[in-house]
């Protein structure tokens, strides 16, 4: 009997987890991935906890605590599991991305894994700002904030330099996910293995 070839397993980092609809959009995901010849790997919600008091249970009642470690130890594992990993990097409550999915792109990253990212709005980031803040150009001819003159980063990058410059930018997740699929080689459907 032929063994089956391991199929690359992709991170879905991103705010997604906090939305509404956040089972639907990981199932999508997912679907798309296996059209892929990839493997999908949600973040985790931490689970069970493992244990009594020492384990983060206080009554029968989980702390935050240690869910929040949980979660993320949980997130570090599955990224350096991973293969690649694409990056929902909308903007989440403001103009900048989440900033645990910028964190687990610079993990990523660190970690030399490829990561496509996706959700990013078309324009600079500094058109963005300056759309949603007052701003002047100030003396030096630097976008700054009219309220308290800090620096709006220009150089017509779509996010902060640090995250456009590593990682290329697709239009969604279904093109990201085709981008780290080629760049991983493996762009065939599943169907294919």
């Amino acid at each position: 009997m032929k063994e089956e070839a391991r199929r690359p397993r992709i991170y879905l980092a991103g705010p997604d987890v906090f939305f509404a609809d956040s089972a639907r959009i990981f199932a999508a995901l997912a679907a798309q991935c296996e059209r892929l010849g990839l493997q999908a790997l949600a973040p985790t919600d931490g689970g069970p906890p493992e244990g009594g008091v020492e384990g983060g249970v206080e009554g029968g009642v989980d702390t935050d605590e240690a869910l929040a470690q949980r979660i993320y130890e949980g997130n570090v594992a599955l990224i350096r599991s991973a293969d690649g990993v694409i990056a929902n990097l909308c903007c989440f409550r403001g103009q900048e991305p989440d900033s645990g999915t910028v964190f687990e792109v610079g993990f990523a990253i660190a970690a030399g894994k490829p990561v496509v990212a996706y959700g990013v709005p078309e324009g600079s980031y500094a058109e963005r700002v300056a759309a949603a803040i007052p701003c002047r150009r100030g003396a030096d001819g630097l976008l700054r904030e009219a309220s308290n003159d800090t620096q709006v980063e220009g150089l017509a990058q779509r996010l902060n330099l640090m995250l456009s410059r590593s990682t290329p930018i697709a239009p969604n997740a279904e093109a990201a996910l085709e981008m780290l699929a080629a760049r991983l080689g493996t762009s065939r459907p599943s169907e294919a293995l």
